[in-house]
């Protein structure tokens, strides 16, 4: 067993949070080790004044980081799982799911305004076409606008009156101590969340013995299993942050409910589906449940996009 690791990270407040609480998880399981962080800055990060899809959607956040895992300059790498693409390089694994945090997307209003209260033309902030789009299908009279910056950053702008509210991730402000800020929680029959929102990842590289010691202590059953359906889908419809894409999993005696959507940027067309499966069989039933949503419309949706790109 190795004495010393060293996690890959982002440098964002968040990103450090997950960091420092794998880094606390490992040091607890294994009081002999040390534990070291190191801040690796993403493309992602450079790149702050235009939407994530104009510039290159997933892996934005991740392929730095990646990169030094596969050279030796890291061991370990902690990531959200909503940013890691379909594929992971070839050499890399997901070691460990660690237990999910809450998985929905939350609304901010500087009034206090449920999403179904605002009036027609009101100014929603997000930066995720998965969420413009299904905010866009329940209420095409709203305007969305993109926001970036970071919790604190998105919160000020708010508050300064640039937007009548936003939308972010529930596992994001949970983990930050800001869970009070939250208007309304969106739950999965008005928003579906990312493939892997409120989930960690911790990426390792796959024939690192030592480390895999340590994945299996941090690694959570249900969480892996919901999560890896989720990605099936993913990686089965070739998702990324360029497509309105969204799947979701839950464990309900001793079964797995898989619920995906894909829908046009604008929200006028929406396709969604569901499949129960036996937790076992998750990643072909996500593999299946993808072919579904691209033949009753998803794959029609997916050439739109890609034409308007071109």
């Amino acid at each position: 067993m190795k004495k010393k690791i060293c996690i890959g990270t982002r440098g964002s407040q968040l990103a450090l949070w997950q960091a420092n609480f794998i880094k606390s998880e490992i040091e607890s399981l294994f009081p002999d080790l040390n534990v070291e962080l190191k801040i690796i800055k993403t493309t992602g990060d450079r790149i702050t004044d235009r939407p994530l899809a104009m510039v290159g959607g997933k892996g934005l956040f991740v392929k730095e980081i990646e990169n030094a895992l596969l050279n030796n300059g890291i061991d370990i790498a902690v990531h959200s799982m909503k940013d890691m693409p379909g594929e992971l390089p070839k050499g890399l694994i997901i070691g460990a799911f660690p237990e999910r945090e809450n998985p929905f997307d939350v609304l901010i209003s500087k009034d206090n305004s449920m999403l179904a209260d605002y009036k027609m033309g009101a100014i929603i902030g997000t930066s995720s076409l998965r969420r413009a789009s299904q905010i866009k299908h329940i209420r095409p009279d709203v305007i969305i606008e993109s926001i970036r910056g970071n919790l604190d950053t998105r919160i000020k702008k708010l508050k300064a009156g640039d937007y009548d509210a936003i939308v972010l991730a529930a596992a994001g402000l949970k983990r930050l101590g800001q869970s009070s800020e939250i208007t309304e929680y969106l739950d999965e029959t008005i928003m579906l969340p990312a493939v892997g929102q409120g989930a960690l990842c911790v990426e390792t590289r796959k024939n690192d013995f030592d480390i895999a010691k340590i994945m299996e202590k941090l690694d959570h059953h249900d969480t892996r299993i919901c999560v890896t359906g989720e990605r099936a889908f993913l990686k089965q419809i070739e998702g990324s942050c360029h497509i309105p894409v969204a799947c979701f999993g839950k464990i309900k005696e001793n079964e797995v409910l898989l619920t995906a959507v894909v829908a046009s940027v604008n929200g006028k067309e929406l396709i969604k589906e569901q499949i129960i499966c036996p937790i076992n069989k998750v990643v072909h039933s996500g593999q299946v449940l993808a072919n579904q949503i691209l033949e009753k419309g998803g794959k029609k949706i997916l050439e739109q996009l890609n034409s308007n790109d071109e």
